[in-house]
């Protein structure tokens, strides 16, 4: 098969030995590989170092397609890439179609055969393959939150952990799944007042057995979602339903109850959101203020 690569970010590339090894394992089962040119940039892989693991380069997008039966991507594909589709396609990349009814019909009308990554699943129900960017995802929450706690960034001034004196920041966490409890490492690391929501009692009995009295945990009804936004600095949006855009936890009205300068990061954007009022942003600009 003729496995093409567009150019972006591959985060999750295999770094063995200091060569592009997942490209490698396909090359070596006999697969034909085509990289977009400069692919692996972000992650410090030129387009000799796919060569010298049998790739062949591609100078742009359009030639990938053209070039290839399978397309893998990491992110859902442009309206661009879209219309580069055709039956003959196997289109493999996260897709999050919930929210994006624009991207679902365009996936439709291309005849191509498309899986999304976040939707496969294992023989137990697990999902494999979003389980690492939910991983990251949760990880990350915590770092951006303590950014934007920080007076300059329009927070309240507040480290997560607190000092000798004061009080750490209360952090709720709605959603106590992969990208949840990832949230809850890394907060807990960093001293803070945990609290895991949850509407599985069987999850939460687990997450106390997890982490002990390092974290509380509660049952995520609307009273208590309610009470954890009026008093907690950092809110954490971790809901997930597989396949469906996430549920509105978190209502516009209940957002005016927050203390000034309280952070929100919402996990579950690329479902939808969990918040009322979410919306996409982007790496170079990724804070809403209101």
């Amino acid at each position: 098969m003729r496995v093409g690569v567009p150019k972006e970010i591959k985060v999750h590339e295999y770094r063995v030995g200091l060569v592009p090894a997942s490209v490698a394992e396909l090359t070596a089962a006999g697969h034909e590989v085509i990289v977009e040119t400069k692919a692996g940039t972000g992650i410090d892989f030129s387009d000799q170092d796919y060569i010298n693991v049998g790739a062949t380069i591609a100078a742009n997008a359009a030639e990938v397609f053209a070039k290839s039966d399978m397309i893998v991507k990491v992110k859902e594909p442009q309206a661009s890439e879209i219309a580069l589709l055709e039956p003959r396609h196997l289109l493999f990349t996260y897709l999050h179609l919930a929210p994006d009814p624009e991207q679902t019909r365009g996936l439709m009308a291309s005849g191509a055969t498309c899986i999304a990554y976040e939707t496969v699943t294992s023989d137990s129900g697990a999902l494999p393959l979003l389980k690492p960017m939910s991983e990251v995802a949760g990880r990350m929450s915590i770092q951006v939150a303590s950014h934007y706690l920080e007076k300059e960034q329009g927070g309240r001034g507040e480290l997560l952990g607190g000092v000798p004196g004061v009080a750490p920041c209360k952090v709720a966490i709605l959603g106590g799944g992969v990208a949840g409890i990832n949230a809850a490492q890394m907060a807990t690391g960093q001293r803070a007042d945990v609290t895991i929501y949850d509407i599985s009692n069987e999850r939460l009995a687990e997450l106390d057995m997890h982490f002990g009295s390092q974290i509380k945990t509660a049952y995520a009804s609307k009273s208590a979602i309610a009470e954890a936004i009026k008093r907690s600095q950092v809110v954490i949006g971790a809901v997930l339903v597989p396949g469906a855009a996430a549920p509105k936890l978190v209502t516009r009205d209940q957002l005016k109850t927050m203390m000034r300068g309280s952070v929100l990061v919402d996990i579950a954007i690329d479902q939808g959101g969990c918040f009322e009022t979410s919306k996409a942003t982007t790496h170079s600009d990724p804070g809403l203020r209101d």
